[in-house]
């Protein structure tokens, strides 16, 4: 029998994340409830920090909602639940001025809202103008604005460098109690010990999985901790063999950090994709061109490089005025300076990187999982918005929309919900021992390289069963050496995030291995063709219980 402690910390909704989705939820909460936010690194580090492009909004005349839920599904190539993108799009628009409301600034310019003046941008796959944007920096606007809000909200309290490691269920405590999540085991990154978190609920707000990839454009944190959480815990995933590439990066040897991201807005706004002799490729592969869907452009583009044995293509928006660019682009423009490009007058290498994780930890409307008092939001859900691939700049639309609808959730349901009292201890033996200094950190350095390599050479942008087989047993390998390395009371940070993203690694070529077909993100060689029918790919963990 586990022994059990009094909780370190308690309050009403625990949320692990501090991206768009988990700062909006806790603002929407916090008048009522004791509101906990962890994040694994500072405050802001967020992969909603890195967001360039904006949300998708209907507001001009000339679009229509039907028009979006049409974009949208034929970006997600059959595999979007239609009731699910009805029900995100329509609650655009209230969020957006949720977030004006809140002091986000949007450019100015052509759609008249409150007597202001926004301008909408233009992405690939839409077919009119409804980008809500700050500039190319929109996510870092919605962040900063965010968290100025809820650092000044008495019932929000923030926990930095604080690693979520497993959930508490009431299955861990006691079998004959039906599951439900009371709590999680947080490792504190300054402290370097484990502690215990109480709440009637508990929200993953984490964000996705594209740093299992080689060349992302996500920062650090985006390991996949949610999903690898969740799944341990017992809940389902879908559809994680749909990883999204972004098709313009720039091209720099730099594996580490985040990839610097190109963003879509620049094609629409008239960029061109052209090979070294400034020839345009895209006008025959698709009758959008630069704005097809991203997995044709990211599919155009690889065969472009692997075909004529070149390192990159180049993105040309030259022929438009010096004024413009720096107006519409500004930090784009100075980032490229420091890299020795003048985007008003250089072409710009650049290549597809990992960047979005379509799939994830299935919930439903309300962001609610497989388990009692567990909600994911975000990029690790999967809602069924997105399909087979996302559509540009539906991303934090949804994080806003399910943030408001887990919001409408648990205010009524929480009233009725009573602390568990005291919980179990970490049921690991680690918890008994400090924390680990000889941990080998060059040994867990080359796991890391070891599964992001595997991750790009074989469950890449192009795919063949041989390179998905050869993935398989790569990482089930590693996996075997990570667990124990973490099942003999070896202890640390990275030894966390490794341990969660061999899982995830894992999951994503399961599920690349299920899907017989090509769609989407996903294009197998040996199988090119669409099935006829759509399905989801959906995996069960051992102890998942209905």
């Amino acid at each position: 029998m586990n022994k059990i402690s009094f909780p370190d910390y308690k309050c009403d909704v625990l949320i692990i994340g501090s991206g768009v989705a988990g700062l909006s939820l806790a603002l929407r909460l916090a008048d009522n409830y004791k509101i906990i936010v962890l994040t694994k690194s500072k405050l802001n580090e967020s992969s909603t920090l890195y967001a360039q492009g904006g949300i998708a909004a209907v507001f001009d005349k000339k679009d229509s909602i039907n028009y979006h839920i049409k974009d949208t599904l034929i970006s997600g190539n059959g595999l979007c639940d239609k009731e699910v993108v009805s029900f995100i799009i329509k609650n655009a628009e209230s969020c957006i001025h949720w977030l004006i409301n809140n002091g986000v600034s949007f450019d100015t310019n052509s759609t008249k809202i409150k007597n202001k003046s926004y301008h909408l941008a233009k992405e690939g796959g839409h077919s009119h103008r409804r980008i809500f944007h700050n500039a190319d920096c929109t996510g870092r606007e919605i962040e900063n604005t965010l968290i100025k809000k809820v650092l000044q909200h008495n019932n929000i309290s923030i926990f930095e460098y604080s690693i979520a490691i497993d959930l508490i269920t009431f299955k861990k405590f006691n079998s004959l109690i039906p599951r439900r999540a009371v709590g999680a085991w947080v490792w504190n990154c300054n402290k370097k010990q484990i502690e215990s978190y109480h709440a009637k609920a508990i929200v993953l707000a984490t964000g996705g999985a594209s740093r299992v990839y080689q060349y992302t454009t996500n920062p650090e944190i985006a390991s996949g901790d949610g999903i690898a959480i969740a799944w341990r815990a017992g809940c389902r995933v879908a559809n994680l063999e749909f990883n999204q590439f972004h098709p313009t990066c720039l091209l720099y040897t730099h594996e580490e950090g985040p990839n610097f991201l190109l963003t879509e807005a620049l094609r629409g706004e008239g960029a061109w994709l052209v090979r070294p002799d400034r020839s345009r490729f895209m006008l025959s592969i698709d009758k959008r061109a630069e704005l097809a869907t991203r997995d044709i452009v990211s599919r155009a583009i690889d065969y472009e490089i692997k075909n004529n044995n070149i390192d990159c293509v180049y993105l040309d928006i030259t022929h438009k005025s010096e004024q413009f660019i720096r107006t519409h682009f500004p930090i784009i423009y100075n980032k490229l300076l420091n890299f020795g490009f003048d985007l008003t007058k250089d072409i710009i290498p650049v290549v597809p990187a990992a960047h979005y994780t379509c799939g994830g930890v299935i919930v439903d409307k309300l962001g609610r999982t497989d388990i009692n008092g567990l909600y994911a939001i975000g990029e690790i859900s999967y809602t069924g918005l997105h399909g087979a691939n996302r559509l540009a700049s539906n991303s934090l639309l949804e994080c806003l929309v399910y943030a408001w609808s887990a919001s409408k959730s648990l205010m009524k349901t929480l009233p009725s919900i009573n602390y568990f009292g005291s919980l179990p201890v970490y049921d690991n033996k680690i918890n008994n021992k400090k924390y680990h200094l000889n941990v080998n950190e060059l040994e867990l350095n080359s796991y890391i390289s070891k599964i992001r390599k595997s991750m790009w050479n074989h469950v890449g942008i192009v795919r063949n069963i041989k390179s998905l087989k050869h993935a398989k047993n790569e990482i089930n390998l590693l996996k075997k050496e990570i667990d124990k390395y973490y099942n003999n009371n070896y202890f640390s940070e990275k030894l966390l995030k490794i341990r969660n993203m061999s899982q995830v690694a894992k999951l994503i070529i399961h599920s690349a291995i299920k899907r017989k077909e090509s769609r989407g993100l996903h294009y197998v060689q040996e199988y090119p063709d669409l099935l006829s029918r759509a399905i989801p790919t959906i995996l069960i963990p051992n102890n998942y219980k209905k």
